[in-house]
């Protein structure tokens, strides 16, 4: 039996952050889970270190490319590797052999007639690294995924046949109900592909830094489109276009994804798949985003939260814990430092590491540390049959990825042991000279706390192993097959003192920051006179001012800036001023912005304004000057 589970290759444009933490724990829960039950797992993790913005944030650091994406992908491995995930293999989009796979494939596509050569134009997002029609603009201009703006892109490229695979997608979603998890986001992706699909372009020539086109085509200057150099590591990992020894694990059983590329790995991957005659992946799972105390995250507002830190600050298993407790899968989750404590303190100290201290206590008081079992059914069937009854309801839980639902059956289960102890009251057992009652309801909660240990370990490995070690038994396949799926019990415990495992915390160990700090860190990002320098600021006359039509937004503007002829540039101020109101103004522009095309129409400058809560309001000089001043 095997199982195959991959995370995105993420993408080295920043250092790693809690929502990278969040998929890659998921996937690593899964893969511990299905190791535990016996199964032969293949966990892929890595990095996406081609196209336009990394070569251009490379450009800007002074380095090349690669440097760049060394630089980065290191981070994220050593974090993994700090957190003990236990992938089975870091690839990178860099490396020979999965370039030699993505040749590959390419070529088989091409050889099969999906992929031709045309031109394109269109919206093009750099942030995203894509392409989108002008249907699926916000405002006709701004990227439906991240909001920033687009621009006007024509360029040959080489395009797939998308829309040849339209009907077989359609077919895939109907006949697989989980191909894509949770099923609200499948209804997502199935209401996307029936509004039908226009063929995708997937090579550039704009740029230098991905994936050359293989030799039998003939066409050097190309590169892949990102997307299809970064969807194949799925299979390039296994050994495609190589060795291929290792695809005995395709297909994956779980894609672990974002909910922001979701379309990429549930539309463009299975059709690559159906071109490349592939098997498609089992599941393609989508979880939601992190916000912090209410807030989106952002490294402007300093509000991003480090995984490291807050490990360090709380320990790993708790982190790991409250990721998978707090939010349902799917769904957006909020990081706050309290919502974090009171996971801690309530859940992990005051109903597991308290039950566990309660078994230690009354076993070493009353029993010598010797606990026997073979009285549990004779005393507490009952109880025996409900923690079986709730461990029977996990599984189907784990393979949707609904791991907030699986503990929370987890706790009901510990819920037993808490309340078993209560009810029956070991010490007045002893008082009464009911040694074996006393001792049948002392090995029940043991017994419960090592079958949740075992169901907690794919959670939480640090912590079930201790439990484990105090209660005398491994955490190990044989244990799981033993005491989980065969129901059996503990007959004979040696419990083993050990400290408290979950110290309650008091307040928050990580510094927050201050308003006043968030405040000036979004507005005192320093740069040098030399960069500053680097920038032309110039007055000029509003001379003519228009609509621009189907945008809510901009205008198309002509200034004067004391040159030969006015400068068209468009600017985003239509819901705070009529183009009858600008005429005559005098206005401050950045005058060595490179040219871009904004829905079409050419700017060549960019307006300097400022807004507040009035709304905005245009930068001039107190007084008029004369046209083409410097602003200095």
């Amino acid at each position: 039996m095997k199982k195959y589970i991959t995370t995105p290759i993420y993408y080295v444009n920043d250092v790693p952050h809690i929502g990278h933490a969040y998929t890659t724990i998921i996937a690593d829960t899964a893969a511990r889970y299905y190791r535990l039950k016996g199964y032969d797992v293949f966990f892929l993790t890595g990095t996406d270190e081609h196209g336009q913005k990394i070569e251009e944030s490379a450009k800007k650091r002074g380095k090349t490319p690669k440097e760049y994406a060394d630089e980065i992908s290191s981070k994220f491995k050593e974090l993994w590797d700090s957190f003990e995930i236990s992938y089975d293999k870091f690839i990178r989009t860099t490396d020979p052999e999965h370039i030699r796979g993505v040749q590959k494939a390419f070529e088989k596509m091409y050889e099969k007639g999906d992929i031709y050569k045309d031109f394109y134009e269109g919206h093009y997002c750099i942030s995203c690294e894509a392409f989108f029609p002008q249907s699926q603009l916000i405002e006709g201009e701004y990227c439906p995924d991240c909001g920033k703006e687009t621009s006007i892109v024509k360029e040959e490229s080489y395009f797939f046949k998308l829309s040849k695979y339209q009907d077989k997608l359609l077919k895939w979603y109907e006949e697989n109900e989980e191909a894509i998890l949770p099923k609200s986001k499948k209804n997502e992706v199935i209401r996307f592909v029936s509004e039908g699909l226009s063929d995708l372009s997937i090579t550039r020539t704009s740029f230098d830094w991905g994936v050359k086109l293989p030799s039998s085509v003939g066409d050097p200057k190309h590169v892949m489109y990102v997307w299809l150099d970064a969807l194949l590591n799925y299979v390039t990992a296994l050994g495609y276009g190589n060795d291929e020894s290792l695809m005995k694990y395709w297909p994956a059983d779980y894609h672990l994804v974002g909910k922001d590329i979701l379309r990429f790995h549930a539309v463009y991957w299975p059709a690559f798949l159906m071109s490349l005659d592939l098997p498609l992946p089992r599941h393609v799972a989508a979880h939601g985003w992190w916000t912090r105390n209410g807030e989106k995250m952002s490294k402007s507002k300093g509000n991003v939260v480090d995984p490291k830190e807050v490990a360090k600050a709380y320990g790993l298993d708790n982190f790991r814990y409250f990721l998978l407790r707090e939010v349902p899968f799917g769904q957006d989750g909020d990081f706050s430092q309290r919502a974090l404590i009171d996971r801690i303190n309530s859940d992990l100290s005051n109903d597991l590491g308290n039950l566990l201290n309660r078994v230690i206590g009354m076993s070493g008081k009353y029993f010598d540390y010797k606990i026997s079992g073979e009285n549990l059914l004779k005393f507490h069937k009952e109880e025996i049959s409900q923690t079986e009854s709730l461990i029977a309801q996990l599984d189907p839980l784990a393979s949707q990825m609904k791991w907030h639902r699986y503990l929370e059956e987890i706790w009901k289960i510990l819920s037993i042991a808490n309340k078993a102890i209560d009810v029956h009251a070991p010490w007045n057992k002893m008082k009464e000279s009911k040694d074996e009652e006393a001792m049948a309801t002392v090995a029940l909660t043991a017994n419960i706390l090592a079958k949740s240990a075992l169901l907690l370990y794919p959670i939480m490995p640090k912590s079930a192993e201790k439990i484990a070690s105090a209660l005398g038994f491994e955490i190990n396949e044989e244990s799981f097959e033993k005491y989980i799926e065969k129901s059996e019990i503990l007959p004979d415990i040696l419990i083993q003192k050990i400290p408290p495992l979950f110290p309650k915390i008091e307040a928050p160990l990580m510094q927050e920051k201050k308003e006043s700090e968030k405040r000036r860190q979004e507005t005192q990002e320093t740069v040098s006179i030399d960069d500053f320098s680097k920038i032309s600021i110039k007055t000029g006359t509003i001379v003519e001012a228009t609509d621009i039509p189907k945008s809510k937004k901009l205008l198309k503007l002509k200034v004067d800036l004391g040159e030969d002829s006015p400068r068209q540039i468009v600017a985003g101020i239509k819901e705070d001023y009529s183009p009858s109101d600008l005429i005559g103004v005098q206005v401050c522009v950045v005058a060595n912005l490179k040219p871009a095309k904004i829905m079409g129409i050419l700017s060549e400058g960019m307006i300097l304004a400022a807004r507040d809560e009035k709304g905005l309001c245009l930068i001039s000089p107190l007084r008029t000057v004369q046209n083409g001043t410097p602003v200095k």
